[in-house]
């Protein structure tokens, strides 16, 4: 009979090596892929953001329909640095709770070229909130050089589009819109190891043309002491054409290539809603309440179990 196996403690590591306004790297340890996976669905799936989710458009004679524009109106990025401090609609509010933030735009074209309507002509309906605005705007409501302005829709002479729109808090996993990241990667970490020995028994033009198969130039030949040397183990995507490459020259053991499966490299790019170390640590919090749940609900099933348990004896 085999014993069963011992469960697997983790100590996650997290080592930074790049952050910036709207993009992030670390390096994740000592953890297995499911951890690195809930981790990437949290942060795009959980984190709240701030988005508009009404619109009321009172007139509209442009070339795109009312649901068009809605739908531009909604991908917009908002700055969400207070989405900490807002309620859902779902959720018990207080009277001083606040779950809307409305916008107001109302443009009409009065010249012969044509009239671009971009998110800058959002306007805040209620000054309580001024650093709730589309992204590209600062506090002063003037646009930065960072970002650009998004288009919702071009006018002609005596076009306009007058609206309401109310901006609330949610998450991606209601609808894309609330999405705080652009792109959420991790890359498990190649382990590359040479066979030095069967390395040897090739020449300098081989061993050259071995570095140059790979397109990502994780290997190079070292013309002073001759050998192949790896640059960079990360360069390498997975490709095999190195480990084709050994194979046409008859060398199939020439180099050995896995994945560490408890190192993950993870990038994380934001849209500008929210910093980038804000939505990782949000999804630490989101992830840390799961596990809190998930354990009550444990206890409060097996004191269940142990009382029938109790009651059958």
């Amino acid at each position: 009979m085999v014993a069963p196996k011992a469960p697997q403690f983790y100590s996650p590591q997290v080592k930074l090596r790049s952050l910036t306004e709207d993009y992030c790297e670390f390096v994740l340890s000592n953890v297995n892929a499911s951890i690195a996976n809930a981790l990437r669905r949290v942060i795009l799936a959980e984190v709240p953001t701030i988005a508009i989710e009404l619109v009321e458009i009172e007139s509209n004679t442009t070339v795109l329909n009312d649901e068009y524009i809605a739908h531009r109106l909604g991908l917009v990025p908002f700055v969400s640095s207070r989405v900490h401090d807002m309620k859902t609609i779902y959720e018990a509010t207080e009277d001083d709770d606040w779950t809307d933030v409305e916008f107001t735009l109302n443009v009409r074209c009065t010249r012969d070229e044509t009239m671009n309507v971009t998110s800058d002509d959002l306007l805040p309906a209620d000054t309580r909130f001024p650093d709730v605005m589309p992204v590209g705007y600062d506090e002063r409501g003037s646009l930065t050089r960072k970002h650009k302005s998004v288009l919702l829709v071009k006018l002609r002479k005596n076009q306009e589009l007058k609206l309401r729109a109310v901006a609330r808090k949610g998450i991606g996993k209601d609808h894309a819109k609330w999405i705080p990241a652009a792109t959420v990667s991790y890359q498990f970490l190649p382990e590359i190891t040479i066979n030095h020995d069967l390395m040897d028994t090739l020449t300098d033009e081989q061993k050259q043309a071995f570095c140059a198969a790979d397109p990502r130039k994780t290997f190079r030949f070292n013309q002073i002491s001759k050998a192949v040397e790896i640059v960079d183990p990360e360069l390498y995507m997975y490709d095999g054409e190195v480990l084709a490459k050994a194979a046409e020259m008859g060398k199939p053991g020439l180099i050995d290539i896995c994945q560490r499966q408890d190192t993950f490299i993870f990038r994380v790019e934001g849209t500008g809603a929210l910093t980038p170390d804000d939505m990782v640590l949000t999804a630490l919090d989101v992830l840390s309440g799961k596990l809190q749940t998930f354990g009550a609900e444990l206890d409060r099933e097996g004191a269940e179990l142990a009382d029938l348990t109790h009651g059958m004896l």
